[in-house]
């Protein structure tokens, strides 16, 4: 280096460093070095632009070599200490920010990395601690206040949590970082709409930010806009292929669109990335549960565990794999821990509700049951008017709001006539496809249309929440049965299509799968060939009452032929009603069929999984909501077979005799 000296280089290198000037200085060190090997500075900052480049493995071994010529420089153990934590080695970085501590280097930044080491480690008290003293030591300085506020965050102090937030970003209102984890903690408070208002302008500031797609995509997913939630978190990858909580975010969100195949595969690029990343872990064992491998579901939650003892979400995952096994005690107990970990985490308390519903328990259940409007993302109908608590009324005008599936419709329509004897002016809200099945129930006084103008309303109340309202208890079930009839023209008409009975055949109607939207319509839905050996059963008349996509398999199944098809005219569910009419009994598995059946005291039999919904309970072959329905429930996981075989059995005995 004739021109200028080691001394000068140096100056000049550090100017282009300190402008951001990297490749020069990257060029200038690395001559400093070719002339001075032993130059202990050029090799420290010859490592920071390795770090900042993103080359985390040559940064920390430039910054090891110039310790070992200069082990009194405190600011190379600070930023040996970024880049051993950039590679997620945690408790090597928090060493050398100590190491730089203890060498009097009492800066703010190195406070803050501390912090950012001790947060990762989930040790918030002493990362909080970490980030007060740097601010202590800069009270202006915003980075400070945003890694204050992630913490914050991370130990459930929101409304602190906003507060450093925002002191960051008034301090540094370009700060894209602060911009995007004020959009997390939003979308944690429910303010949904402005947390998309921070993240996108985080993105507009920072649009090359892997991190900041990714909160944004995690943000979306979180509202159910799970499309845009994909595409953002594909354009992170795109800019950071490597990046594990992108892939897991990402693998989440697949899930939750049901494409479990590429979720999977997402899901475990992110582990072979960070194998001790208990995310990813619970991600994948929900993938197992939703695919039916329990046990594999099991153990990935209990690894996430492992990994995270006080990981609320991966405990209440536990316990929903717990749940579909069957294994009620250490479901609760689960649910029990997320909620002692996490108390505001809706969706454990929602399937708490699920829980004590299924054992009977009513007292508890149902007012659980009503954090099903955010467990679930339902579209919550916020009306000026109050909800009714049930108390006698005086004709006030009270409307009843459907919700949900048909079945739930049909279901809980009994409790009109319950409204009406409080002195209820009883207005019905329903879906199109049941208005005219339910026009004339008794207790209803006016029918309108779902999305149609509503009348004037006094009080209201969600259809599912009648059961609260009226603290309904299992003895106390509103079960006088028929509560629905069939119009007698339509019945007339089917009796046309129909034509009269001869001799002494049966008549059965069966359905067979759900809607395919059922967030557990893979446990409760069977396959046409899985009835096949009920329609081999002699004397007996099938009628098909399954419509939908599903029930193109009679065409498909050698055999089926013998399930009359008269779907095509039903238009909605008051022709089905009429049709039902006219058979002696209906075969369904746990869908609107099997509720319209009971409603109309049909007798019915209704094919439960090993783990069924909380409305049929436990242990019992009959239901204390509808007299006439028998339940054939599977003596263990996934058991069809049995099932089916239980139920040929009764139809056999059925053609034997002359009542159902």
């Amino acid at each position: 280096m004739p021109a200028v000296s080691v001394a000068q280089a140096f100056e000049l290198a550090l100017q282009h460093h300190q402008a951001g000037r990297l490749v020069e200085a990257d060029a200038l060190y690395r001559q400093i070095l070719a002339a001075q090997p032993n130059h202990s500075d050029a090799l420290h900052l010859l490592g920071v632009i390795a770090d900042q480049a993103g080359r985390h493995d040559l940064a920390v071994d430039c910054i090891r070599r110039a310790i070992v010529l200069d082990p009194k420089n405190p600011g190379a153990y600070s930023n040996l200490g970024v880049a051993l934590a950039a590679l997620d080695r945690i408790d090597e970085a928090m060493v050398s920010y100590r190491q730089a501590l203890d060498l009097k280097y009492d800066s703010p930044e190195t406070h803050v990395s501390l912090g950012n080491a001790f947060n990762k480690r989930m040790q918030f008290d002493e990362a909080i601690g970490a980030y007060r003293q740097a601010l202590k030591l800069n009270p202006k300085y915003a980075t400070a206040y945003n890694s204050l506020g992630v913490a914050l965050r991370s130990r459930g102090e929101l409304n602190e949590s906003l507060s450093a937030l925002r002191q960051a970003i008034a301090l540094k209102p370009d700060y894209a970082e602060a911009h995007s984890n004020l959009g997390i903690v939003l979308i944690e408070k429910g303010c949904h709409d402005e947390a998309l208002t921070a993240l996108h302008r985080a993105i507009d500031l920072k649009p090359d930010s892997p991190e900041i797609y990714d909160n944004l995509g995690a943000a979306l997913a979180k509202q159910g806009r799970l499309d845009e939630a994909v595409a953002m978190l594909r354009r992170a990858l795109a800019l950071r292929p490597g990046y594990a909580e992108a892939h897991t975010n990402l693998g989440v969100a697949l899930t939750e669109q049901g494409h479990f195949g590429e979720a999977r595969d997402t899901l475990q690029r992110a582990l072979a990335l960070r194998p001790g990343y208990a995310e990813a872990h619970t991600g994948l064992g929900t993938i197992l549960s939703n695919t039916g491998h329990y046990d594999e579901a099991v153990a990935a939650h209990r690894r996430a565990i492992d990994l995270k003892p006080d990981y609320a979400e991966a405990h209440y995952n536990l316990g929903s794999a717990h749940f579909e096994q069957g294994r009620l005690d250490e479901a609760a107990a689960a649910y029990r821990r997320a909620l002692e970990l996490k108390p505001d985490l809706v969706t454990a308390g929602y399937a708490q509700a699920h829980l004590r519903l299924l054992r009977g328990d009513f007292e508890h259940g149902w007012p659980l049951y009503e954090l099903r409007w955010e467990a679930c993302r339902l579209a919550k109908r916020d009306f000026v008017q109050p909800m009714w608590d049930g108390k006698l009324l005086d004709k006030r005008r009270v409307l009843v709001h459907g919700e949900q599936g048909f079945g739930d419709c049909i279901q809980f329509i009994r409790y009109a006539e319950l409204a009406a004897a409080r002195g209820a002016h009883v207005i019905l809200a329903c879906q199109e496809s049941v208005v005219e099945l339910l026009r004339g129930v008794k207790g209803v006084s006016e029918l309108v249309k779902a999305g149609d103008p509503l009348p004037p309303f006094d009080l209201h109340v969600p259809m599912l929440s009648q059961p609260l309202v009226f603290q309904t208890r299992r003895e106390t079930i509103p079960n006088r049965v028929p509560y629905l009839s069939a119009d007698p023209k339509r019945r007339e008409t089917w009796q046309g299509l129909i034509g009269r009975l001869t001799g002494n055949r049966r008549r059965v109607g069966m359905a067979w799968a759900g809607n395919a939207e059922h967030s557990r319509n893979h446990m409760r839905s069977i396959s046409l060939e899985t009835l096949l050996p009920l329609l081999a059963v002699d004397r007996i008349d099938f009628y098909n009452l399954q419509i939908g996509p599903e029930a193109g398999q009679i065409l498909q199944l050698p055999g089926a032929a013998a399930l009359v098809d008269l779907t095509s005219h039903i238009r909605d569910f008051a022709d089905t009603a009429a049709l039902m009419m006219h058979l002696d009994l209906i075969i369904s598995v746990d869908t609107a069929v099997a509720h319209l059946a009971g409603a109309l005291g049909k007798p019915v039999w209704t094919l439960l999984p090993f783990v069924p919904d909380w409305r049929w309970m436990l242990d019992r072959d009959d239901s204390p909501w509808y007299p006439t329905m028998r339940l054939f429930r599977q003596p263990k996981l996934g058991d069809w077979d049995s099932v089916i075989h239980r139920v040929a059995d009764e139809l056999r005995l059925l053609v034997k005799s002359r009542n159902p």
